[in-house]
């Protein structure tokens, strides 16, 4: 049964006297701030510094890190499949796979894996495999340096089940995604959105893998996701 919103009006202007004399017809500005140093953390560090940063986050945050070139990348990624013994690999539908030459390796016939291209289409048999299988496998949108954690923009072809149901996680980073902080990811999320441009209607921060210390602040990994996670840092530029 549809509900029935009564006296919205009032109730608002009501609101809005309170906090001001707000009327519907005069928007909220947004405050000019005098200091922002949310914007000078890490400000002046080169991308390689960013890199030590985030290598240094990474120890704290239980997660694997290792540094690479393109042309390096497959025999990279092959090494930390078998050191995690990955029998089943889902990732998402990226054309970067196509550009980095992923999508070759990962179609190789090998009667002891299987890989799955998450299917926009076909979303049950995607998110069915990904319950079962032993690795997800993204590239990182944005990457924050600082607290090390990879952010994805969950459009059709990268499905949130690709980085949540497996077992492990691995997240290939280009270096060039790399910023300092939360700040410039907010930035750039904000300009995207004023320039119109279309965005994921889910975007997920992910810092490593799955952690609580809900329980008598024992931390305990891989409870609601991921137990293990690696960041592949690419160097693109």
């Amino acid at each position: 049964m549809k509900g029935e919103i009564l006296n919205r009006d009032r109730f608002l202007t009501n609101i809005r006297s309170k906090i001001g004399g707000l009327s519907a017809d005069q928007p909220v500005e947004k405050p000019v701030w005098t200091v922002s140093p949310q914007k000078k953390v890490l400000r002046d560090f080169t991308k390689d510094q960013l890199v030590g940063i985030l290598e240094a986050q990474c120890d704290q945050i239980h997660t694997d890190f290792f540094q690479t070139t393109s042309q390096q990348l497959v025999k990279v990624l092959d090494d930390v499949l078998k050191k995690y013994e990955a029998k089943s690999i889902i990732y998402s539908n990226d054309s970067r796979y196509k550009e980095y030459r992923l999508d070759e390796y990962l179609h190789t016939a090998d009667d002891d894996r299987k890989t799955f291209k998450w299917d926009q289409h076909d979303r049950d048999s995607s998110v069915s495999f990904a319950e079962k299988a032993d690795v997800g496998i993204t590239f990182s949108d944005v990457t924050l340096a600082e607290s090390g954690t990879i952010v994805l923009f969950n459009g059709e072809g990268q499905g949130r089940s690709v980085s949540l149901l497996p077992k492990d996680y691995i997240a290939i980073v280009p270096k060039s995604t790399i910023v300092p902080r939360m700040t410039q990811a907010t930035q750039y999320i904000h300009e995207m959105v004023e320039k119109g441009e279309d965005i994921a209607s889910c975007i997920n921060f992910i810092t490593g893998p799955s952690n609580s210390a809900d329980i008598e602040m024992n931390l305990v990994v891989g409870v609601h996701g991921p137990i293990r996670a690696a960041y592949i840092i690419v160097q693109d530029k």
